[in-house]
C-alpha cells in the first residue's frame, strides 16, 4: 500500500487551514490542529488526522459548532461544570484541563465535568498536560444504555457501552511522564478505522460479528459487530465506572436507563508532598521496573508513556506516515474547502 510521509509542522498547518476554511476561528483551529497532530506524533493515529473528514462533515451538517466557546455553568474553588456549547471537544477539554490545573494549584485539587462537547480526541493529551504542570490528572469519558453502544457487557449479546476510555498522567520531572491512556474495550473503536484504512485484519480476541462469533475482519465488525471489554468482567466493571462517574455532570436519563459524561480530576502534588522529590521517587521507581530482565520475545520492559515518547521522537525525526486511503480523503477535503494540500516528503 502506498504511504505518504509528512513533516509534523506541514501537516499541522494544513489541518489548521482546513478548519479555518470551514468557519473555525483561528485560535480554536490552532488548538484542534495541534492536538490532532500530537496524537499522530504519539503513535495514536486513530485520534489524529484520520478524524478530519468526520469533523468537517459535522460542521457542514450542523452537528458541530466550529466557533463555540466553552461556558462555565457552575464553579467553586474546587469544581467546574462546563458546557461545551456543541463545539470542538479538543478546545473545550483543553480549556477545562487548564482551568482545573489552575484551581488545583490554589486549592489542592479540582474536579470538572463537561457537557455538550464534541469528540475530545486522545485522552492522553490532557493527562499529559496535567503531568507536565506538576499535577496528577485523571480523565474519563464514556457512557452507555440498553443497545446504546458498540461494546458488549460481559456475558451480553447486545452492544450497550461506549469504549469508555481512561487516562492518568503522573509527573516524572522529565519529558516522559507516566501516562495511562486506554479504552476499556480490548481496542479502541478508532483502531478499527486505522485497520480499515490500511486494509489489514484486526488482532484476534477484540471483536465479534453481528452473530456474536469472533472475527478479525473490519467489514464484519462494521456490519453490526461489537467490541469486547478487556479483561472480561474486570474491563466491563471499569467501563461501567467510567459511565457512572461521568454522570456526575447530570447527563443521565432515568427513563431510558442511560448514563454518560466526561470527568476530569486534577491533583496538585505539592499539596501533599514536595513535587521535586516526588518526581525523583516516581522516576526511580519506574526505572527500577524498567530494569526488569525482558521476557523471551521482548527487547525491553516499558512503562506507560514510553511508547508515546518513542513514537514522538521517531516521527519528529522521520515524519508522520499517512496511509493512501486517508491521504486521498484529505485530498478530497483540501479540494472541497479550497485549501492547498500539504506536501509529502
Amino acid at each position: 500500500m502506498e504511504r505518504h510521509i509528512f513533516e509534523a509542522a506541514d501537516l499541522q498547518k494544513f489541518t489548521n487551514n482546513l478548519f479555518v476554511a470551514a468557519g473555525t476561528p483561528q485560535h480554536i483551529a490552532d488548538n484542534v490542529a495541534e492536538i490532532l497532530i500530537k496524537a499522530n506524533l504519539a503513535g495514536h493515529d486513530s485520534h489524529g488526522v484520520l478524524r478530519i473528514p468526520s469533523y468537517l462533515e459535522g460542521i457542514e451538517n450542523g452537528g458541530l459548532r466550529p466557533d463555540a466557546e466553552p461556558n462555565v455553568l457552575r464553579e467553586t474553588d474546587n469544581t467546574l461544570h462546563i458546557d461545551g456549547e456543541g463545539g470542538f471537544g479538543h478546545y473545550t477539554a483543553r480549556y477545562a484541563i487548564q482551568r482545573a490545573i489552575e484551581k488545583a494549584k490554589s486549592g489542592r485539587t479540582c474536579f470538572a465535568t463537561l457537557i455538550r462537547t464534541g469528540h475530545i480526541g486522545r485522552l492522553g493529551e490532557y493527562g499529559q498536560e496535567a503531568a507536565e504542570s506538576g499535577c496528577i490528572g485523571i480523565i474519563t469519558v464514556g457512557g452507555g444504555s440498553k443497545g446504546g453502544g458498540r461494546i458488549l457487557p460481559f456475558g451480553g449479546a447486545l452492544g450497550a457501552l461506549g469504549t469508555n476510555p481512561i487516562s492518568i498522567g503522573i509527573p516524572t520531572g522529565d519529558d516522559r511522564p507516566f501516562l495511562i491512556d486506554f479504552a476499556t474495550s480490548v481496542i479502541a473503536n478508532g483502531k478499527t478505522y486505522v485497520a480499515d484504512s490500511e486494509n489489514r485484519d484486526l488482532p484476534e480476541g477484540c471483536v465479534v460479528d453481528k452473530h456474536g462469533n469472533p472475527t478479525v475482519k473490519t467489514a464484519e465488525y462494521n456490519d453490526g459487530g461489537n467490541l469486547l471489554a478487556f479483561g472480561r468482567h474486570k474491563g466491563y466493571a471499569l467501563s461501567l465506572f467510567v459511565a457512572l462517574i461521568g454522570g456526575l455532570g447530570g447527563t443521565f436519563n432515568i427513563e431510558a436507563g442511560q448514563m454518560s459524561g466526561l470527568h476530569i480530576q486534577v491533583i496538585d502534588v505539592n499539596a501533599f508532598t514536595p513535587l521535586a522529590e516526588y518526581q525523583k521517587g516516581v522516576r526511580a521507581f519506574l526505572d527500577a521496573i524498567k530494569a526488569t530482565p525482558p521476557a523471551h520475545g521482548f527487547d525491553e520492559v516499558l512503562v506507560p508513556g514510553d511508547f508515546e515518547a518513542n513514537s514522538r521522537a521517531d516521527r519528529l525525526a522521520n515524519g508522520i506516515d499517512i496511509p493512501d486511503t486517508i491521504y486521498q480523503q484529505l485530498r478530497e477535503c483540501a479540494e472541497k474547502w479550497d485549501v492547498p494540500m500539504a506536501e509529502a516528503q
